[in-house]
Order: C-alpha cells, then structure tokens, then sequence
C-alpha cells in the first residue's frame, strides 16, 4: 500500500507536469501508470507502506531487482526506458522537495534498445493513396471528407487527431494554420493550395452545417468523425494498392517530413513544422533519407 503522503506527492507531481510542462493527458495517464507501478513493486520488495521515508533509501540493487522484475514479465526495452523516465522525473522532483538524495535512482542505466525508424510511403504511392482513398464511397460527400482529411496529413504534416480536430473557425483554410498539438504546443502551418481545395470540395458536399465551435468533418450520421474511420479507409486502399500494413494515418505525416527533407528542408524547420518538443525526435527521419539513398544505390550500382 503507497501511503497518502506519497500519493499526495505524486498528485502534485503530475499537476505540475500538466502546468507547467504542457503533458498531454495520455502522457499523465502513462506518467501515472509507470510511477506507480514501481512505487507497487517497492512496496512489494522492501514490505511495509511505501512513504516518503522508505523511498528516499531507494539503492541501486533496488532499482535493479524492479528492472528485472520488469522484463521478467514481458515488459520491452523500449517500455521500460519510458517507465525508467518517469520514475526519474518523479524521483529528481521528490528529492528537491523532501532534501534527500536521489543518485541511485538518478544513476541507473536506461535499456538499449533499437530506435523503430518512421515509415513512410514513396512520393507515388502517397499521391495514390489520397487518390485510391477518394474511391472507396459511392457517396460524394464522404469521398471528400476522406480525400480532405488524408490530403490534410500528408500536405502539411497534421497528426490525426490535429486534422479532426479543426473547426468552423479555421474554414475555409487560410494560407498558415495556429495548430495546437501534443502537450498544447502552438505551432504555424503553411497550407499547401490542394489541401485547401480538398477541403473546400468536402464542405461545399457535406450535408451538415458547419459551426464555429464544431469539428468540420463529421461522420455519416452527423457526429463527429472517429480516427478509426479513416484509418479503416486507408486499410482498404493500400489492399488495392499492395502497400503494407504500415500505410497508415500517421505514414502520411512521415511521408510529409521525409519528402520535405529529400527536397532539402532543414532539420530545424521541419521540426517546427511537425511540432516536435525535441529536435532528436525529427533527426529519425535523416536516418530515413539515408537508408532510402543507400537502398537506391545498391539497386543502381554495377556492382551492387
């Protein structure tokens, strides 16, 4: 059992987060889940009520049975480098509250694992995706929507949930967009003109009324759209088209990024672009290019 004056303290932790440092409410919600389930684990391996006073003596054998424990049950490199950050954060945060010292926790060594790289589709294939998306309603208008939403993530770099999200107030489509993304990080977005013309085409169809204070696209009886649905859609047209299982929504962003780097975009504009906190996270898509020039070139050489 965590005791009250820990569970306080991770309350105010995570308030603070939400604050001060703009986390999304999944990343609270995966803050939350990872803390206390090593809080859960170190009351179980030292006993007792875990309070203020038996965390501060946390050592790094410790640190190090919760990490065997861990991948004892399954958990990944990768899942357990995320678990190990917040349980840093949580722990540098507590120890600079209650005064005591935080090295063995602070000190411990995060998993190796393989960074996934973004997987994005060919030139081609995302203009024939956006075309072969459009095909697969007999309704006009819902043909458009899904054109329009796919030709919102691939032309400026929208997430998901950032291209369902726009409302009455950002139609008809300026030439930048004010996008507030993940932990409510503001950025500007450049509008390419197709994007604009989708979207134009979709809500000069749509049989509902568009309100300032209401998502544009809506589903097929006037609710809002669900990711799900576009994702189901994409599903069928890379069928048609023999793309793999990676063709999805979120390919369409990295298709965007990478594109733009290949056509010589700088790292720091595009991370400005896509909204990303960190410019390490962009640098993954060099990493792309690079394999995507290598793989040309093993095709092309003669010797090769």
């Amino acid at each position: 059992m965590i005791a009250p004056a820990l569970s306080d303290a991770l309350g105010a932790w995570l308030a603070g987060q939400r604050a001060l440092a703009g986390a999304a409410e999944n990343t609270l919600k995966a803050y939350q889940t990872d803390v206390l389930g090593f809080l859960a684990f170190m009351t179980q391996h030292n006993g007792g009520s875990q309070g203020l006073a038996p965390i501060a003596r946390i050592t790094i054998r410790d640190m190090r049975a919760w990490m065997a424990h861990e991948r004892g049950r399954g958990v990944g490199a990768r899942s357990l480098a995320r678990s190990l950050s917040a349980v840093k954060s949580f722990y540098r945060w507590l120890a600079e509250r209650e005064g005591f010292e935080p090295t063995a926790v602070l000190s411990t060594r995060t998993p190796k694992f393989q960074r996934k790289l973004p997987r994005p589709l060919e030139i081609g294939s995302a203009s024939d995706m956006i075309e072969t998306v459009e095909l697969q309603s007999n309704d006009p208008w819902i043909a458009a929507r899904d054109a329009a939403v796919v030709t919102l993530l691939y032309g400026c770099g929208l997430r998901i949930s950032e291209a369902l999200g726009l409302t009455g107030r950002d139609v008809p489509l300026p030439d930048v967009l004010r996008i507030i993304g993940k932990g409510n990080k503001e950025r500007i977005v450049p509008v390419i003109a197709p994007a604009r013309d989708a979207v134009d085409a979709y809500l000069r169809l749509c049989p509902y009324p568009v309100a300032d204070d209401a998502p544009i696209f809506r589903a097929t009886r006037g609710g809002v759209l669900s990711p799900r649905a576009i994702q189901k859609v994409m599903e069928k047209a890379r069928l048609q088209l023999g793309l793999p299982a990676t063709a999805t929504p979120h390919a369409m962003r990295h298709s965007f990024a990478t594109h733009l780097l290949a056509a010589g975009g700088d790292l720091r504009t595009i991370q400005e672009l896509l909204g990303h906190a960190s410019l390490s996270t962009t640098q993954a898509y060099t990493a792309v290019d690079a394999a995507h020039l290598m793989s040309v070139y093993e095709k092309a050489h003669p010797k090769a």
